[in-house]
């Protein structure tokens, strides 16, 4: 069974590649400090997580459009100065961090990076480029417009999976069904099952290793699921359980 490795120095790492879902959400405290900090601990390399822009431009590591689910404050986290967003905890007890400071703190660390919403990308790409972090970051997104555009205006530096369109397309490639791909993404990262419709198959892995692609899928947490899709010859998986993927790989051979 053939892994993909890209040249992009992203995927510069031996496969599968394990992500730590919001740096590992099992236990609520998803997208702090704390939670990225326990899975660089347990020896996670990969981190995925998701941006939004406050009011006045600040980016913030938040999966959510409101504060309301997983902290003490509520509201919209694009209609809030970085003064009130940045006063909400976590379960709590946890602040939100900033992306920037991410970034700096975790400086051997690859993030894979989903662009919740449109205000959220210039910012997110300014911060790559001041930074120089474009071998660090993968930029996804729901909308294969905001990932193309992206890529249009960092070009081959920046790594970028596909959007929903992106993953339908190569869905329909992979039943021999002509359907356009944007040229230039470097995974397909994709749900396992989406509406009770199975997503990833041994069809679809092999359509996208054919055009260059990893798949990683999205959002594993149970150990027979993810032996099921490694053995299908997926690339990476995201879990929120960071203690059961490193078990699972450790068991295979396959923790690097």
């Amino acid at each position: 069974m053939t892994h993909v490795r890209l040249r992009h120095p992203y995927l510069d790492h031996p496969t599968p590649l394990p992500f730590a879902h919001r740096g590992g959400a099992a236990d609520g405290l998803e997208n702090t400090a704390t939670a990225f900090r326990r899975a660089a601990a347990a020896g996670y390399r990969y981190f995925e997580t998701d941006v939004h822009a406050t009011a006045d431009g600040r980016l913030v590591a938040f999966h959510d459009a409101t504060l309301d689910r997983v902290t003490d404050a509520r509201g919209r986290i694009g209609e809030l100065p970085w003064s009130a967003v940045g006063a909400a905890r976590v379960a709590g007890s946890e602040p939100l961090p900033l992306f920037e400071e991410l970034l700096e703190e975790f400086p051997h660390a690859r993030w894979n990076v989903d662009v919740k919403a449109e205000p959220a990308l210039f910012p997110l790409l300014d911060l790559i480029a001041r930074t120089g972090a474009w071998d660090r970051v993968c930029v996804g997104s729901f909308s294969e417009g905001r990932v193309a555009r992206a890529q249009r205006i960092a070009g081959p530096r920046l790594a970028t999976s596909y959007g929903v369109r992106g993953v339908l397309g190569l869905r329909l490639r992979s039943f021999a069904i002509p359907a356009a791909l944007r040229v230039g993404a470097v995974a397909a990262q994709v749900p396992e099952v989406q509406s009770g419709i199975r997503v990833v198959d041994r069809r679809f892995v092999e359509t996208a290793h054919a055009r260059g692609l990893q798949v990683h899928v999205w959002t594993v947490n149970e150990s027979e699921r993810m032996e099921s899709l490694l053995d299908l010859g997926v690339d990476g998986i995201m879990t929120d359980r960071i203690d059961i993927l490193r078990t699972v790989l450790e068991r295979r051979g396959a923790w690097a």
